[in-house]
């Protein structure tokens, strides 16, 4: 396979894959797809284009693969996680079956192994902590890679950590599991329990994760041979070995071999439950470890380690990973027949028969095996031809005999109904509310488009009944406290949010709605119909705005009032004598000037009436003693002024007149005689 760069003649590059992906240049090629580089028109943005090898697809067998591959497709597609590559579309144009992926700018583990021999132990545990963070997910999921290995582990430019080829591994075991009784797989990461009885799990995954520690720590795999076989009955029979086992790798402490030994344990209920525990598990011994023996790495040259048996001539593809999103289709298995034959690089996948090695103690057989390749072969060929004539038969003749669901999704009812009718297959038809599929018309069919069913099946199909639409209540949610309005949304089956920042108003109550709208910002209006579910968003009131008092005093009332007015206050002047203040100005206030208040508070103020003021009595003709008491009693000061010496005591006259106001605490002068 040409490096990225090299010319290569190839009819796709140049073409528009289904009228939307402008294939570029070809990336890389293996036995069951070819990857390109492509620009996805519609979105912009560079894409890795995976295609699939037409000769899968021929068929029956090649239907029941194709149905698979896309499936897993849809899965993948739905998980959401950094680690893992996405899946952003499969579809088919013409006879190109093709899938769209993450286009991830980086080399993959292989090719960094390659250029460092080995990794310090703290990079190690890093990069197989974000592979098991990323497994983590697939497995809640309930999806299993089955593929782990350094080709399929992608380094990015900028640090990331992606796992990539989901979904393609997974359809071809299933189906040459069940039609030929082989297994798929890298060998130098394939678990006992995949090559002895084809089963796998979430643990199958741990069990490769802890082969690619022990070679990231090492820079070597722990089994070699000369043949996949070999390989395989060392995986069957021999423990994994102690990374400190290794050629200079002595000083590894305890705690990273007793990691390596859980994750790679041959007995499937001795590792991890999935990537999550595994996960846990590595982080525990990490934190047990000394940043002096986290830096420290396995002295190894830089090089490409292979079996004994490489061909130097294939190529894994670790040149071109810089440029694609997913593992080499290089390291994918070429055509059944000849894989178990076939020579292997670190990531080339071979396909094995399920149970040519089994559970044995004795070297002497592995021996006899390595003596005899060729009775393997001719029992893997006699096997292989058993089951292809007994799986035709099933599949062609038999009662197991399928047919494709035609394409219904998108056409009206009745000529759906007609589609399946014409390929003898029954119906059940099931309603549902669809925003985006016009009522009457097929959402979606189970078994799905182009998915392979029992021609005595039955499609079911999902028949939109438009938008679900509900309404909003009839009654007004304006001035309604937050409780009651979310209350009424909730009933009419929408739901509730709400309009972040402050919103004072100087009449509504804390928590009242003063406004009702949708999510850009258009009001809605009582009755109005809206999708079932729809957010509306509602403005509640924070009541009045904060304001801090200033100090009117000895300011003049109508000037105190304009002041506190224009802070939105309320003014309630009260009026008091005061010696000291002129009238009509503010004696004082309550609150007090800087204190903090809110908008329609009350500020009372005391306004000065001046001076307090007494009518002056009558006192001509009093006596000047009953006459000064009387001043008294009202606030004022008597003095006294005789004349002829006031020998009779008698006020014969008074400074103030008579009925004359006069402020408290003056001063009369009382003429006596």
């Amino acid at each position: 396979m040409p490096p990225v760069g090299a010319t290569v003649t190839d009819p796709l590059v140049g073409r528009l894959v289904d009228g939307r992906y402008e294939v570029v240049q070809r990336i890389a090629r293996g036995g069951m797809a070819t990857v390109y580089l492509a620009v996805d028109r519609r979105l912009d943005r560079d894409v890795a284009l995976k295609v699939m090898h037409p000769h899968l697809a021929e068929g029956r067998a090649g239907a029941d693969f194709v149905a698979r591959f896309r499936r897993e497709a849809r899965a993948a597609a739905r998980l959401t996680h950094p680690g893992l590559v996405g899946v952003y579309d499969q579809g088919l144009d013409g006879d190109t079956s093709y899938l769209t992926m993450e286009y991830v700018d980086g080399v993959n583990l292989r090719r960094h192994l390659s250029e460092r021999g080995s990794l310090s132990v703290g990079e190690a545990l890093g990069v197989a902590e974000q592979v098991l963070d990323a497994l983590g997910a697939a497995h809640r999921a309930g999806l299993v890679h089955r593929d782990v290995k350094p080709e399929n582990v992608l380094m990015a430019t900028d640090g990331r950590i992606k796992v990539a080829d989901f979904g393609l591994a997974r359809a071809v075991t299933e189906v040459t599991s069940t039609t030929t009784g082989t297994v798929f797989g890298t060998v130098a990461y394939l678990s006992p329990e995949l090559v002895v009885r084809g089963e796998s799990d979430a643990r199958t995954d741990v069990y490769a994760t802890g082969v690619l520690l022990y070679e990231m720590l090492t820079g070597a795999q722990p089994f070699t041979g000369e043949t996949p076989i070999q390989i395989a009955f060392q995986h069957v029979n021999n423990d994994v070995p102690a990374p400190s086992d290794a050629d200079g790798a002595s000083w590894l402490p305890v705690e990273v071999d007793e990691l390596v030994g859980a994750l790679a344990a041959r007995e499937p209920e001795d590792r991890p439950a999935d990537a999550g525990a595994a996960l846990a598990l590595l982080r525990r011994t990490r934190t047990a470890l000394d940043p002096a023996t986290l830096a420290r790495r396995v002295d190894r040259d830089p090089v490409v380690s292979l079996p004994q048996a490489t061909d130097p001539e294939q190529d894994t593809g670790s040149s071109a990973v810089g440029a694609r999103a997913a593992g080499d289709p290089a390291d994918e298995p070429a055509e059944p027949g000849d894989a178990t034959t076939r020579l292997e690089t670190p990531g080339r996948t071979v396909a094995l028969p399920i149970g040519a090695v089994t559970v044995s103690g004795s070297p002497a057989a592995a021996t006899a095996r390595r003596r005899r390749p060729w009775r393997w072969v001719v029992a893997a060929v006699l096997l292989l031809a058993a089951i292809g004539g007994g799986t035709w038969w099933y599949l062609a003749v038999g009662p197991g005999a399928y047919t494709t669901v035609p394409a219904v999704s998108g056409l009206a009812e009745d000529d759906a109904l007609g589609a399946l009718d014409a390929a003898e297959l029954a119906s059940d038809v099931v309603r549902a509310f669809d925003d985006t599929v016009p009522s009457g018309d097929v959402v979606s069919a189970d078994p799905g488009d182009g998915e392979r069913v029992r021609k005595d099946g039955t499609v079911t199909l999902t028949v939109s009944k438009g938008v679900d639409l509900v309404a909003m209540p009839a009654e007004t949610l304006v001035g309604k406290l937050q409780a009651d309005a979310e209350a009424l949304l909730t009933a009419a089956g929408l739901d509730a949010d709400y309009v972040e920042g402050d919103h004072w108003d100087d009449a509504a109550a804390v928590g009242a709605v003063l406004a009702v709208t949708d999510a850009d910002g258009t009001p809605v209006e009582p009755g109005q119909a809206l999708r079932r579910g729809s957010t509306v968003l509602l403005t509640l009131s924070d009541g009045p705005e904060p304001v801090r008092i200033v100090s009117v005093v000895g300011a003049t009332l109508d000037e105190a009032t304009a002041q506190l007015r224009g802070l939105g206050l309320v003014v309630a002047p009260e009026e008091a004598f005061s010696d000291t203040v002129e009238a009509g100005r503010v004696i004082s206030q309550t609150p007090e000037g800087g204190a903090q208040g809110k908008r329609t508070d009350t500020v009372t103020l005391q306004v000065s009436k001046g001076p307090e003021t007494v009518a002056m009595p009558n006192l001509t003709g009093k006596q000047y003693n009953e006459a000064a008491a009387a001043l008294e009693a009202l606030g004022l000061k008597a003095e006294r002024r005789n004349v002829l010496g006031g020998l009779f005591g008698t006020v014969r006259d008074q400074s103030v007149p008579a009925e004359q106001q006069v402020a408290k605490g003056t001063t009369i002068t009382l003429t006596v005689v």
